[in-house]
């Protein structure tokens, strides 16, 4: 009998993706379940953006393959867009990498840096792909722990007293999914100076720097950083575009070099228009990004936290980013009574905090890219749960 290779028996299918499938099968049977659980922006990118699309794919010769290091104009705009959002200096012929999506970015670093049976630092809460992805490539994950009452920071004083020998990589997200936890420059430091002393590659997506947040920062603005980390961004969340599939990794020559000989070996250079397209958006004007990024979302996340409030959950009202993470009441015995209580009664889906990680098990997560009128009829659907 033909069996699955062993690797599989250490993971399980993505939890969003089984989830959904249930929510499909749910609106299928015609129950209209509101979904607050999937963080994919539902606007559009920047009308520029798309006219650049339009009119490059309309031409003869711009469907071949693409260079596996990216078409020089998109390195060079996302260069230019680090020093005027970031104040970060890369070389665009060397020092950035676009992917095919940061989510991408997490299998190549990991392949280009981790041998099985080494270690690496996961958070907990965090983005489980950094857990299920280690695993596969036979990582050893040592989970450190994020905790409210440390802002949702690493314990750099409990890090200290761990085993850290053969330890390559410490996965890192600021601002923080999916706490909310915004980014510093002293964590930042602090960040940069463990991995100098322990000798340990600092990897820090940064896909949420610009939700909610008036000053976005890059860990690699921090003096040095680029010797030891590396830092992925997005076009998914910053620019409306998710499922375009565009983002990318920044780090020294060196580590650029071995990251790359893993990609061009996976995959070719992307549709050479959505290049120049995602180089146009990396141009938008700061009003583009103050209303689709902070105006909008400002909007919904006061809707959230009335949804947040009548479950009788407590926030941190300084998150940032597309998502609000709230602690459940100490009368429910587990999230799950809770999220599932709300997905019956009220036709309403939201994250339990468990799938992030032990950390988040008392916690539950409300996506912000819903329109205002679906959170409101939301809202109205959780108030008319029977308590």
């Amino acid at each position: 009998m033909i069996q699955p290779a062993k690797r599989l028996s250490n993971v399980s299918e993505y939890y969003f993706s089984k989830k959904l499938k249930q929510i499909a099968e749910m609106n299928a049977a015609g129950l209209d379940i509101i979904s607050l659980g999937v963080g994919s922006p539902d606007m559009p990118p920047s009308e520029a953006t798309i006219q650049t699309l339009c009119d490059q794919a309309k031409k003869a010769d711009v469907h071949g393959y693409q260079p596996y290091t990216g078409i020089p104009e998109l390195r060079e705009a996302f260069a230019e867009w680090y020093k005027r959002w970031y104040g970060v200096t890369l070389n665009p012929k060397n020092e950035i990498q676009p992917l095919i999506g940061s989510k991408e970015g997490i299998l190549h670093v990991t392949l280009a840096f981790v041998n099985p049976g080494d270690k690496v630092l996961v958070p907990n809460p965090g983005y489980p792909t950094y857990t299920s992805l280690s695993t596969l490539l036979g990582a050893d994950v040592i989970p450190y722990d994020l905790k409210e009452d440390n802002n949702w920071q690493p314990d750099f004083d409990a890090l200290e007293t761990m085993d850290l020998s053969g330890v390559k990589l410490m996965w890192t997200n600021y601002p923080n999914m999916p706490t909310g936890a915004n980014a510093t420059m002293q964590l930042y430091e602090k960040l940069v100076n463990f991995a100098r002393k322990h000798q340990i590659v600092i990897v820090n997506d940064n896909p949420y720097s610009f939700i909610l947040n008036k000053k976005p920062l890059s860990l690699l603005s921090v003096e040095g950083a680029k010797e030891c980390c590396i830092e992925f961004n997005s076009m998914s969340k910053s620019h409306n575009m998710p499922g375009w599939r565009i983002g990318m990794l920044a780090t020294n020559a060196t580590f650029v070099s071995w990251i790359l000989k893993v990609k061009s070996n996976i995959d070719s250079g992307m549709f050479r228009p959505m290049q120049l397209a995602a180089a146009t958006a990396l141009t938008n004007e700061n009003e583009w990004h103050e209303a689709m990024n902070y105006d909008v979302y400002a909007k919904r996340r006061a809707l959230a936290g009335q949804i947040i409030d009548e479950l009788e959950c407590k926030y941190d009202d300084s998150q940032v980013g597309m998502f609000l993470w709230g602690k459940i009441p100490d009368s429910y015995s587990d999230v799950e009574v809770l999220t599932e209580k709300v997905l019956n009664e009220a036709r309403v889906f939201i994250t339990p905090g468990f799938i992030f990680g032990s950390n988040g098990k008392r916690y539950v997560r409300i996506s912000l890219c819903a329109k205002e009128e679906k959170l409101q009829e939301a809202l109205n659907r959780v108030k008319s749960i029977k308590k």
